[in-house]
């Protein structure tokens, strides 16, 4: 009986070992981002702002709309307060309209809830989902996850009618992790308390940052007098100022991205947690998150083999010259070969 359960616990361990060594050797291959607003109601207009200025960078920055999931819990584009319909400014001399118009919302309004959100992260949707309702992540997965509304001490308020916790968030992230459903993630979040969300973190391989320390507000920027409501919150404001100038080409890191608001400038505190991530930040390209930068080796020169086919007694040899295309010859019909 002893022997037995000594074969269990080195078995066990194995399995273990190998769950948290394993999954990081196949590398990284694609990027994916889960952006969430999870704020209602025409005073969080910031909120949505936030929101759409981090999926424009990132959607700049070449991860597809197809590999984006846009959580939205209100519609400020088409609120009738907007002044300016169809559009959503993340600042006051409106240089950037960051609804734009091709913006893809995967989930919005009441669609909006942690169901859904824990849902999304974990891969447990209902049959029939749409594609583009999906997180289709793998072990290869590289996630960026960013999220603003209102928060507290270890929670974060959904729709103002619900909340998720900080443990309920942990979960998720170790769920994903045992089912292989990311290879790093980076974990970003606008709130107040920011700090909170992410303490009880215990999954390998994530990255997290908050605006706030606990017991801090995350503060506005700046309010535009035309629509009467801060427009964007101070985090985001110089996250995205700091995104504007990176490019395929970049050669910023993610350890400057973590930099990009002193408290001189945030007044709150931003909190960073890098205890889980393996590598360091200074030496991880921002594009590793933020954008799709994929290594292509180019030819120059396709040579084509020449084909050898029989059909019946003929032999044809095509010509052994190059070109862009080669003829090959039609499959025989059996059906009017005489054996």
């Amino acid at each position: 009986m002893i022997v037995k359960q000594l074969i269990f616990l080195v078995i066990l361990h194995a399995v273990s070992t190998k769950s948290q060594s394993s999954f990081p050797n196949k590398g990284h291959t694609n990027n994916w981002a889960v952006l969430v607003d999870t704020s209602r109601f025409w005073f969080n207009y910031r909120h949505v702002a936030n929101v759409l200025s981090i999926y424009r960078s990132v959607k700049r920055l070449g991860i597809p709309d197809s590999q984006i999931i846009l959580m939205i819990a209100d519609d400020m584009a088409c609120n009738p307060r907007n002044p300016r319909p169809a559009t959503v400014f993340n600042n006051a001399n409106q240089h950037i309209n960051v609804y734009g118009d091709d913006v893809e919302v995967d989930y919005r309004g009441y669609e909006v809830t942690v169901e859904n959100f824990v849902r999304l992260l974990t891969g447990r949707l209902p049959p029939g989902t749409p594609r583009s309702k999906q997180l289709l992540t793998d072990e290869g997965s590289n996630v960026l996850i960013y999220l603003t509304g209102h928060g507290g001490d270890g929670f974060l308020k959904f729709q103002d009618s619900e909340e998720i916790t900080s443990q309920e968030m942990a979960d998720a992230l170790e769920q994903m992790w045992q089912k292989q459903r990311y290879h790093e993630t980076f974990f970003m979040i606008d709130t107040c308390q920011a700090a909170s969300m992410y303490e009880r973190f215990y999954s390998p391989n994530i990255l997290a940052v908050g605006s706030s320390l606990v017991g801090e507000d995350s503060l506005s920027h700046h309010v535009d007098p035309a629509i009467g409501v801060y427009i964007i919150d101070r985090y985001t404001y110089y996250a995205l100022d700091f995104l504007e100038n990176v490019d395929l080409q970049t050669n910023k890191s993610v350890g400057e991205f973590l930099k990009v608001c002193p408290k001189s400038v945030c007044i709150s505190t931003v909190g960073v947690r890098k205890d889980l991530f393996q590598r360091n930040p200074d030496e991880v390209p921002v594009t590793d998150f933020f954008g799709s930068v994929r290594p292509i080796d180019l030819m120059d020169q396709v040579a084509i083999e020449p084909l050898v086919v029989d059909v019946g007694q003929r032999k044809v040899v095509p010509s052994t010259k190059r070109r862009k295309y080669a003829y090959v010859q039609p499959i025989v019909n059996v059906d009017t070969v005489s054996l």
